[in-house]
């Protein structure tokens, strides 16, 4: 028998929010040779900006479809900021060209898998595990936001 325990906060489960936080960890692991204070602002901004991805995704994934649709779009927004911080950090020598290629390839899958949610959230159609979702957003830790949009989990299935 193969049954997945599943998380108490449910955005842990989406495929998408760990693939975000594993982002953020890489570059944090990454950008440790910030020497001057520049590179040091500019590290501390990649990241907070790689974080801003996960934390989006999670603060939306709590609230109704349309609110989730924005803040996915605000994650997608911080996904671009990673990508100029990318070119600055290649450009400072803060990261190698394969490294920047590895940041960019995480941008993009990150920005396939959110736009496929959001294509889901706009649709309301159900989605597989093609799109790479285990685990529908839901409300948890005692969210009321009395909504009149229906339940993710009726709408979004396995996304």
């Amino acid at each position: 028998m193969d049954e997945k325990v599943l998380s108490f906060f449910r955005f842990e489960d989406l495929r998408v929010y760990t693939k975000a936080v594993d982002y953020s960890k890489w570059v944090l692991q990454t950008l440790h040779g910030a020497d001057t204070e520049g590179k040091k602002c500019l590290s501390q901004s990649f990241y907070n900006s790689s974080i801003d991805i996960s934390i989006n995704i999670v603060e939306g994934s709590s609230r109704s479809k349309s609110q989730f649709d924005h803040y996915l779009k605000i994650a997608k927004s911080a996904i671009r900021e990673c990508v100029v911080f990318t070119s600055l950090a290649q450009g400072l020598n803060l990261l190698t060209e394969e490294e920047s290629k590895q940041s960019r390839e995480y941008l993009m899958e990150l920005t396939r898998m959110i736009g496929a949610l959001i294509v889901s959230l706009q649709r309301g159609t159900r989605r597989g595990k093609d799109f790479g979702y285990d685990m529908p957003p839901v409300h948890d830790e005692g969210d009321s936001d009395n909504n009149n949009e229906s339940d993710f989990e009726s709408d979004l299935g396995e996304i």
